[in-house]
């Protein structure tokens, strides 16, 4: 968990796969509301793009909903799974991806400083 709000998990990329994922990983009921294609970028690059799930939540003790999308793991078959809760800052699938890429780049600067 970073932050609080970001869980990772290896599964493949679709619905059911995700909604149990998210149940599992959240104790709570999740039902698909949408996907929503993205297309995240930094300064006119692009640094992410996917569809993410948008998930309602039943039974979590704070948040109603959350996204869900997943990538490839560099090097293999599997996908990498993300599951961003609504909570604070989060409103939207876009700001669950912005949150995602800051947290990542965040553990990959400190990796890399730990190494040094």
């Amino acid at each position: 968990m970073v932050d609080g709000f970001l869980r990772v998990a290896t599964v493949s990329d679709n619905s059911d796969q995700l909604r149990l994922a998210v149940e599992s990983m959240h104790s709570c009921r999740a039902t698909l509301v949408q996907t929503v294609p993205i297309r995240e970028a930094f300064q006119g690059q692009p640094v992410w793009e996917g569809v993410v799930h948008v998930f309602d939540l039943e039974g979590h003790p704070k948040a109603t909903r959350a996204y869900a999308w997943s990538s490839p793991v560099k090097g293999s078959k599997k996908r990498r799974f993300f599951a961003v809760l609504q909570l604070g800052a989060i409103k939207s699938p876009v700001d669950a991806v912005r949150a995602a890429i800051v947290a990542e780049h965040r553990t990959n600067k400190n990796a890399e400083r730990s190494e040094q």
